[in-house]
């Protein structure tokens, strides 16, 4: 009976460096992708408190963490995608130009990335320039880790271990790792990070509306008026429930300590009323609550109803 051929010391030895190879640069990738990841979401308009740069530092000492986390992932990754990427750009190199090519690599990634992008961007909702940047953005990363990869497969260069690879990636990622983090607390440093318009009585004064019929109308002499506008508590089961409130009170604005800290506080005869926090931009600005428990993120907005309020006299009162 013939014995099964086992795999030559030289296979498995490349099979693992190749392995070991794909999966630091994943590691790296992952990183650098969470990082650039905070910065983006710090940039967007949320409800969230201000963004602290010791976010950014946290992220960098975590990184070994990160990185052990996501080792099962990168196999696996570097198993069902790296590896057969490699031998499909070595087939197609040799089928159709004579010899191994590097450009098949970006190739094919960009050509097998494509139907995830698209389908993560329908998924998702989407617009088209964030859907091409998440397949520009899969692309890169995919192309790089292979391409890195495919150095210890090359016969015309110097043979490198996995050991030797993984060192290499080790230094220059973490290079990579402390310029994208020391680039990213500078941007949210410089301003880049979202922060909400800062009000201001005058800005606070005039119209709000839900867009589904709740109106909250502000005064610039103090008087509030509610229509149908919503307004949120708890029961005894920890459940949300909705109110409509109509009616008249008061209101004031407090500039708090800076734009992430004022608030709009409204008082109206038999509504229970929270305070107000502000959103949106200088152009278009929002008042928001929280809808039941704020770690749940729900919120219920007002926006700015472009209308004019009536004039007012010299001495800060309304004209009949």
């Amino acid at each position: 009976m013939q014995e099964p051929v086992q795999p030559s010391a030289g296979v498995r030895d490349r099979f693992g460096a190749v392995l070991t190879a794909s999966m630091s640069v994943l590691s790296v990738e992952t990183v650098i992708g969470a990082i650039a990841l905070f910065v983006w979401g710090q940039s967007q308009e949320s409800a969230g408190l201000a963004y602290n740069p010791l976010g950014i530092i946290l992220l960098i000492l975590m990184a070994p963490f990160l990185v052990a986390a996501g080792a099962v992932l990168a196999a696996l990754l570097s198993i069902c995608v790296v590896m057969p990427l490699l031998v499909t750009a070595g087939w197609c190199g040799r089928r159709f130009c004579g010899r191994e090519t590097w450009w098949w690599v970006p190739a094919l990634a960009a050509t097998g990335s494509a139907p995830l992008a698209l389908a993560t961007a329908v998924f998702v909702k989407a617009n088209a320039l964030e859907g091409l940047g998440g397949w520009l953005t899969a692309t890169a990363a995919l192309t790089a880790t292979a391409l890195v990869a495919r150095r210890l497969l090359l016969p015309d260069r110097p043979r490198l271990s996995g050991s030797a690879m993984l060192g290499r990636v080790a230094m220059y990622g973490t290079l990579a790792v402390t310029a994208v983090g020391s680039l990213a607390v500078i941007s949210l440093y410089a301003g880049i990070g979202y922060e909400p318009p800062q009000l201001g009585v005058e800005a606070a004064a005039g119209t709000w509306s839900d867009g589904k019929g709740g109106t909250l109308t502000l005064m610039p002499d103090g008087t509030a008026t509610a229509t149908r506008v919503e307004t949120f508590e708890l029961d005894d089961s920890f459940e949300t429930v909705m109110h409509e409130c109509t009616g008249t009170g008061t209101w004031e604005y407090d500039p708090g300590a800076g734009p992430w800290s004022q608030e709009v506080i409204i008082s109206v005869d038999d509504c229970r009323m929270d305070t107000w926090e502000v959103l949106g931009t200088s152009e278009h600005p929002k008042l928001f609550v929280y809808i039941g428990d704020p770690d749940s993120w729900d919120l219920y907005t007002l926006q700015r109803h472009h209308q004019a309020l009536p004039p007012r006299s010299r001495q800060g009162e309304p004209v009949s």
